[in-house]
């Protein structure tokens, strides 16, 4: 048969045996056409996203770079600081402890014959026993 005698749909095959055959088509009955010449590629607009990520790599990396160059400057300043926080904390703890030792070495100077000195005695039965006891003051 020639080519121009098959109808539509329907094409010639060669089987594995090496028969030719002809068989249905199950994909376009027009063959696909043949490139003429080879076109010059179709420009493609850039999207939108695509253009501000490019522009904000930059921008990014830049800040990230002068953020590392700050810290390094800043480092010793910062470590200056911390010392002399820690410094002051001490200051405040050894402060406040002498601050306290002075309180009560000049109440007990002050008041040392007036405070009464309390006694208590406390006893119970028992393990779940009622407790009973007695205070003393001198």
């Amino acid at each position: 048969m020639r080519a121009e005698e098959i109808p539509p749909g329907v094409q010639e095959v060669i089987l594995p045996s090496g028969e030719r055959a002809l068989a249905y088509s199950t994909g376009p009955t027009n063959p696909p056409p043949a490139p003429t010449a080879l076109a010059a590629p179709v420009a493609q607009p850039i999207p939108a996203w695509a253009k501000a990520t490019a522009l904000l790599a930059p921008t990014v990396g830049g800040g990230i770079g002068m953020a590392a160059v700050g810290l390094s400057t800043a480092a010793p300043g910062l470590i200056a600081m911390s010392h002399a926080l820690w410094s002051a904390v001490a200051l405040i703890a050894t402060g406040g402890t002498a601050a306290a030792i002075l309180i009560g070495r000049v109440r007990a100077r002050l008041g040392g014959a007036q405070r009464p000195h309390i006694t208590q005695h406390i006893t119970a039965t028992g393990l779940f026993g009622r407790a009973n006891g007695t205070i003393n003051h001198r």
